[in-house]
C-alpha cells in the first residue's frame, strides 16, 4: 500500500511520528479501511446529473480519482485541490474541455450556512464536478458535514452548496499529482477505461 507524505521532506512514517495520538487514531483508521478494501467512494452516493461520458464512465473515473488521492497519508478529505488537477487532467485526456477551479464553497442546511471554506472543483462547459466532497466527514475539523458528491448541470447545483470562484488565484498545480498519480492514471485511461461500456 503506496502513502503519500503530507510533508514534503517527511516520509509518512516519520511525519505520523509527529501527530498527537488522536491524529494517530484516525490515521490508523483510515489504513485499515484501506487494507480491508473498504475506503469510500464518490460513486456510492454521487448525484449524478452529468449529459458528459454515460454514468458507469462517470463513476468509474471519480472512484479512481478517489483513489490515487487517497493514498495521502490521512485519505482524501483535505485533497480536494490534487482531486480537481487529476481529474481535470483526465477530462482533458478523454476530449473533454475541463479546468480546475479553487475558491469559496459554502455548504448549507435548511438554508442555514453551515460551513464554508477554500475548495477547489472541476467545471466544463456547463457543468461543474465537486467530486470529492464525500470525504469532508472524515476531516477531523468538521466531523459533522455530510454531503453527496455532484456532477451536473452548473445552473442544477443542488442548493446545500454553492461556489465562487476565486479569480486572483491561478490553481496550484501539485507534484504528486504531476510526477507519481498522472502518468498511472494516464496509462489506466489509455488501456482500461477506453474499453470500458
Amino acid at each position: 500500500m503506496r502513502e503519500i507524505s503530507p510533508a514534503v521532506n517527511l516520509s509518512a512514517e516519520e511525519f505520523l511520528n509527529l501527530l498527537l495520538p488522536e491524529a494517530r487514531q484516525h490515521v490508523d483508521r483510515i489504513r485499515a479501511q484501506k487494507r480491508a478494501g473498504s475506503r469510500p467512494k464518490p460513486s456510492t452516493s454521487l448525484i449524478d446529473e452529468s449529459n458528459l461520458l454515460d454514468s458507469k464512465r462517470r463513476r468509474l473515473l471519480l472512484d479512481k480519482v478517489a483513489a490515487f488521492v487517497d493514498e495521502s497519508l490521512g485519505g482524501r478529505s483535505d485533497m480536494c485541490i490534487q482531486f480537481a488537477d487529476l481529474l481535470e487532467r483526465a477530462l482533458v485526456h478523454l476530449g473533454i474541455e475541463a479546468r480546475s477551479v479553487i475558491g469559496q464553497a459554502r455548504y448549507f442546511h435548511n438554508g442555514e450556512e453551515v460551513f464554508r471554506w477554500r475548495h477547489a472543483w472541476v467545471e466544463t462547459e456547463n457543468e461543474i464536478i465537486d467530486g470529492n466532497i464525500d470525504s469532508v466527514s472524515e476531516n477531523p475539523a468538521i466531523p459533522s458535514l455530510k454531503r453527496n458528491p455532484y456532477w451536473g448541470s452548473t445552473v442544477e447545483v443542488p442548493n446545500d452548496r454553492e461556489f465562487q470562484e476565486d479569480v486572483s488565484m491561478d490553481f496550484p498545480k501539485e507534484k504528486d499529482v504531476a510526477e507519481i498519480w498522472w502518468p498511472e492514471m494516464k496509462e489506466w485511461l489509455n488501456e482500461k477505461f477506453q474499453q470500458t461500456s
